[in-house]
């Protein structure tokens, strides 16, 4: 599954190395960091670098400035938090390419390191436009990915500039995330159970195709289920549905009923009368939400249900929540659901976050730690979940 080069395979000993990581972290209203965990993650690669000698100049993306240069899309609370981190200075560049961020680059010295400002701010960027791809691959010697979640964007920063600037390698996480979601869809430990959930049929449609003939057991929850519901012309009240994914609905029915995957859909919802905290619930059976209610979550039956089989897996791949885990009366299927992954994983399992709301889910539980691995990457995991080649990975050196 994964034959690149690493970090491991070269020598960075005096060169300058463009590492390319995610620092695209959320900020509150004071621009102050709330999770710090993807840069966090990236603390092993940069750290190898810094004691091999290396001239690490780090580059990143944050939010969509849509490719001009705006303060609020500035790198510089990371570039803050990373000095907290590592404990020693790090510069943040004014710009990511052009006179002065060269100069800069030349005068590092062994073990020292800086930060490009927001590769964003150029249009070249999301373009792969091959001058701004050029003008990075001139700042360095080698090129490092450990950008993970922006891995399935062939960007100037991602795949551009590793066409340029060999030999090309992956990072640690970048080569632990591979490793495991590799590992979960070639080699898997059975029975592999693969967890969707999420608020539409649509982003979750390309990954159930390509897991039906690979895993045991697909648990489907959250607002997605809805719409097979509603082709099934069940009672759903007031509960979203993609009206435009009836018909794929049932073509995914079909599927399911010959496939090596037991597909599972809900027994039964946590019901309300509004989306809401405070709203008034209820437990319905599927098939009987009232009119004007809307299911927000799974039932304790079905999060019971899932639980026992996700308890004795081998296997497990997560991606959506089973409802609104943000609003306290509609977290406890997704809770149910994360208790009994770790529950697996004490026992034994594999269990795969595949980032995004799950990862943000299993965090708030405070279960991030008994799991095996929690991807930093919700859409590029959803890619390789679909079984689709990664941009960002593709182009890296072959190890042969």
């Amino acid at each position: 599954m994964f034959n690149k080069m690493t970090l491991d395979d070269i020598d960075v000993q005096g060169k300058k190395v463009l590492m390319r990581v995610d620092f695209n972290v959320p900020l509150n209203e004071s621009m102050q960091i709330t999770d710090d965990s993807r840069i966090v993650a990236s603390l092993p690669s940069i750290r190898r670098v810094l004691e091999q000698g290396g001239r690490l100049i780090l580059c990143s993306h944050f939010g969509r400035p849509k490719g001009e240069p705006k303060q609020e899309f500035s790198l510089l609370p990371a570039a803050h938090r990373l000095t907290e981190l590592l404990d020693k200075p790090v510069s943040l560049m004014p710009d990511s390419i052009g006179p002065e961020v060269m100069l800069k680059t030349e005068l590092l010295k062994d073990g020292e390191l800086l930060l490009l400002e927001n590769t964003r701010f150029h249009k070249g960027e999301e373009k792969n436009d091959p001058d701004y791809a050029a003008a990075l691959s001139r700042l360095a010697d080698v090129y490092v990915n450990d950008a993970f979640g922006s891995a399935h964007r062939a960007h100037a920063s991602t795949e551009g500039v590793a066409r340029l600037l060999q030999p090309a390698v992956a990072g640690y996480l970048m080569a632990r995330e591979l490793e495991y979601l590799g590992n979960a869809i070639a080699n898997p430990k059975r029975p592999f159970y693969a967890v969707l959930g999420g608020a539409k049929i649509s982003g979750k449609i390309d990954v159930i195709r390509n897991l039906l003939e690979k895993v045991d057991g697909i648990l489907l929850g959250g607002a997605m289920t809805f719409t097979f519901d509603a082709f099934e012309k069940l009672q759903i009240g007031e509960s979203l549905v993609e009206q435009e994914r009836l018909e794929m609905a049932g073509e995914l029915l079909s599927l399911f009923q010959n496939a090596r995957a037991k597909v599972l859909l809900p027994s039964d919802y946590v019901a309300a009368d509004r989306f809401a905290e405070d709203a008034a619930t209820r437990v319905v059976k599927r098939g009987a939400v009232p009119e004007g209610w809307r299911g927000l979550d799974i039932g304790p039956e079905t999060a019971a249900r899932y639980a026992e089989l996700l308890t004795g897996a081998g296997t497990v791949v997560w991606n959506g929540p089973m409802g609104v885990f943000e609003m306290a009366p509609f977290s406890e299927g997704t809770r149910k659901v994360a208790q009994a992954l770790a529950t697996a994983t004490e026992r034994g399992a594999v269990t795969v976050i595949g980032g995004g709301d799950s990862a943000a889910a299993i965090s708030l539980f405070g279960l991030s730690d008994k799991v095996s691995h929690v991807s930093t990457g919700g859409g590029a995991s959803l890619e390789f979940l679909e079984g689709k080649e990664l941009p960002g990975v593709k182009v890296l050196t072959e190890r042969n």
